[in-house]
C-alpha cells in the first residue's frame, strides 16, 4: 500500500511538473514593421561592358583596379580589315573631292565657252540674213539654213551648259557619299577599342589577349570607384508597402555584429518572373569603411515604427487573437504590429496582466 502511495505521488508530480506554464508581463517597448530582403553590394553605375564587334583581343590596356575615365580604352581588338577599308573609304574621298575633279569641269567649261561663242555668231549671222530678206536680197533657203544653223548652236550652248551643271550635281553627290563613307569606316575601326563609358575604376577583367569576343560576350566590369549601392530582392507579398525613402537597416557577414542604415532610393516596375521578386536599390546614409562589388547583405525595410507600445512575445499569442491569464481565463486581444519576435497589443490586456505561454 505504501508503495502505491508513493508512485501516486511521484506520478502526480510529474504531472503538474510537465503542465507547468511560463509566465510574463506585458512590457512597453518600441516595435517596427519591416519587410526581409537579401541582396548584394553594387558600384553606382556598375555596369558590364561588352565589344561592339567580334575580334580577337590584341591588347589590354588597363589593368583590375585601375582608376579610369570615360573614354579610356580597354581593350584592343584585331582590325586590320578595319583599317584597310578606312584607307580605302580615303582615297576613294580624296578622288570624289571637286578638286579631283577641276579638269573635268574645266573641259565642259571650255565647251560652254566655245558654243556660246558659236551661238553668238550664228545669231549675228541670222540677224544679218533677216535683214538682207527685208530688202529682198538673198533666198527663203538662206535664210532657213541661218536660223537652222542658230537653233543648232543654241542647243547646243544648251546641253553644254545641263552637262556642266550635272556633272557639277555629280560630283557634290560623289564627295558627300564618299566622305560619309570615309567617316563610317573611321567609325568601324574606333569599334575595334572598347572604351568605358563611365569614370570610375576598373573591378574586373572577364577577357584576356588573345581571346575571341563578341557583341554578345562582357569583356570587363566598370563601376563608381567610391559611390556604392545595395540591390535588394523584395518578395512580390511585400512589395506594395515598399516605398522610396523607407529606412533599411543593414548586415553583411563582411561586418560581424554591426548594423548600417540606408535608404531606398529606386523600386524596379518589373517583377522576375523567375524568382518572383523585385529589384529594389537602396543608398547608405553612412557606409562602411571598405566595400567591394557583390558582397551579400540582409536588410530589414522597416515600414512603420512606434514607440511606447504595449508589447508581447510572438509565442504567447493564441490563434485567433487570444492570449492565457494566469488563471488560465483565455481573453480576446486587439494586435497592431508585429514583428519575428514580438506582437503589439491595443487593447484587451495591460502591463499587470499575467499571461501564460500555451504548451507545446
Amino acid at each position: 500500500m505504501r508503495l502505491v502511495i508513493l508512485y501516486s505521488i511521484a506520478c502526480t508530480f510529474i504531472v503538474s511538473c510537465s503542465q507547468k506554464h511560463e509566465s510574463i508581463k506585458p512590457v512597453r517597448e518600441n516595435i517596427t514593421e519591416s519587410v526581409y530582403a537579401s541582396g548584394f553590394i553594387k558600384s553606382d553605375q556598375q555596369y558590364q561592358v561588352f565589344a561592339n564587334v567580334s575580334g580577337i583581343i590584341t591588347a589590354q590596356l588597363v589593368k583590375e583596379g585601375d582608376l579610369i575615365t570615360k573614354g579610356t580604352a580597354i581593350f584592343q581588338l584585331e582590325d586590320t580589315t578595319a583599317r584597310l577599308q578606312a584607307e580605302n573609304a580615303r582615297v576613294a574621298a580624296q578622288y570624289a573631292a571637286r578638286s579631283a575633279n577641276t579638269e573635268r569641269l574645266q573641259e565642259l567649261q571650255i565647251a560652254i565657252e566655245q558654243a556660246a561663242f558659236q551661238c553668238q555668231n550664228d545669231s549675228l549671222l541670222l540677224e544679218r540674213q533677216r535683214n538682207l530678206w527685208a530688202q529682198q536680197i538673198g533666198s527663203r533657203n538662206t535664210l532657213e539654213q541661218r536660223e537652222l544653223a542658230y537653233n543648232n548652236s543654241h542647243n547646243n550652248l544648251r546641253a553644254a551648259q545641263l552637262r556642266y551643271t550635272s556633272l557639277q550635281r555629280q560630283i557634290r553627290f560623289q564627295e558627300q557619299q564618299s566622305a560619309n563613307n570615309w567617316q563610317i569606316a573611321k567609325a568601324d575601326t574606333r569599334d575595334y577599342i572598347v572604351k568605358s563609358e563611365v569614370n570610375g575604376k576598373v573591378y574586373a577583367l572577364l577577357r584576356e589577349k588573345g581571346e575571341m569576343v563578341t557583341p554578345q560576350t562582357p569583356v570587363a566590369v566598370i563601376g563608381d570607384a567610391a559611390l556604392f549601392l545595395l540591390e535588394l530582392q523584395v518578395d512580390e507579398f511585400d512589395i506594395a508597402r515598399v516605398k522610396q525613402g523607407l529606412k533599411v537597416l543593414i548586415t553583411m557577414d563582411s561586418y560581424r555584429g554591426q548594423v548600417f542604415e540606408a535608404r531606398v532610393l529606386t523600386i524596379d516596375p518589373f517583377m522576375d518572373q523567375r524568382t518572383k521578386t523585385f529589384k529594389v536599390e537602396a543608398a547608405f546614409v553612412k557606409a562602411p569603411p571598405v566595400l567591394y562589388p557583390n558582397l551579400t547583405c540582409e536588410s530589414n525595410i522597416i515600414i512603420q515604427e512606434k514607440r511606447n507600445s504595449l508589447t508581447i512575445p510572438a509565442p504567447f499569442l493564441l490563434q485567433g487573437g487570444y492570449v492565457m491569464l494566469l488563471n488560465k481565463e483565455k481573453r480576446k486581444v486587439s494586435t497592431g504590429m508585429k514583428d519575428y519576435r514580438k506582437v503589439e497589443i491595443l487593447d484587451g490586456i495591460t502591463a499587470n496582466d499575467v499571461i501564460l505561454k500555451p504548451a507545446l
